[in-house]
């Protein structure tokens, strides 16, 4: 395809972009302001091996996925509840809960999301507390030098909202329907390829030259000259 059949296609297609993309943009945006306000709060717990030595640090980092994994658990989602005097049920914390281990930081990620911003904190705090003090009466038990030193890095944390978000999902709705007005364009485009329209399409589909084209406006013509045009016919009176 070279570009003046590009720019062809663009000229008579053109408007299935535009409108696919202003449609799913329009979409995304209808659909954002139905979405309920929600809020993400994170936590981060520090971990950090008592002394510099490799092998406690590469313990260290091969625990933190064990911790990530403990934490989720819904024995330990229902002593958070408890203790925060949370309105929910356990699955429903650990539906609304992500905790991510970080080896390269010696840290877990907490990150828990409520309607109410205040409470997607406390979640995340309370649970980050219930590990840390978990830890540490485990760690107090080992000689000093073994130990991982457990601990929150901030308890001052904010919060974002991470729904709804109209301009983000209108941005993204539209990309998606600017991919799907092209595959729709193209595939309108291959439909058509087996009508000869160009010069260079029957040179294409034929594997010859073509020495001359007649245009539209002279068959027309030559049509038009060739229909026999009808004769009237006069009477005459006498008087």
């Amino acid at each position: 395809m070279n570009i003046q059949e590009l720019m062809r296609i663009v000229r008579r297609r053109g408007w299935i972009l535009v409108a696919a993309t202003l449609l799913t943009a329009l979409a995304a945006w209808g659909v954002s302001l139905l979405q309920k306000d929600l809020y993400s709060a994170t936590a981060f717990v520090s971990t950090v091996p008592a002394r510099p030595d490799m092998g406690l640090g590469m313990t260290a980092k091969d625990l933190l996925r064990n911790f990530a994994e403990n934490i989720k658990t819904p024995e330990n989602a229902q002593r958070v509840i408890e203790r925060a005097q949370l309105d929910m049920n356990p699955y429903d914390l650990l539906g609304n809960l992500q905790v991510e281990p970080d080896s390269s930081t010696f840290t877990i990620k907490i990150e828990a999301r409520n309607a109410d911003p205040e409470v997607a904190k406390l979640m995340a705090l309370t649970m980050a507390d219930e590990f840390v003090e978990e830890r540490t009466q485990y760690y107090a038990q080992l000689d000093k030098s073994d130990r991982i030193e457990v601990k929150i890095r901030s308890r001052a944390i904010p919060y974002a909202q991470i729904q709804p978000k109209p301009l983000l999902n209108a941005i993204a709705g539209a990309m998606l329907g600017l991919l799907l007005g092209v595959a729709l364009v193209f595939a309108l485009t291959w439909m058509e390829t087996d009508y000869l329209r160009t010069p260079a399409a029957v040179e294409r589909t034929l594997g010859v030259p073509v020495l001359g084209a007649v245009p539209a406006s002279s068959v027309k013509r030559a049509a038009t000259q060739s229909v026999p045009q009808p004769q009237r016919v006069g009477t005459t009176s006498t008087a």
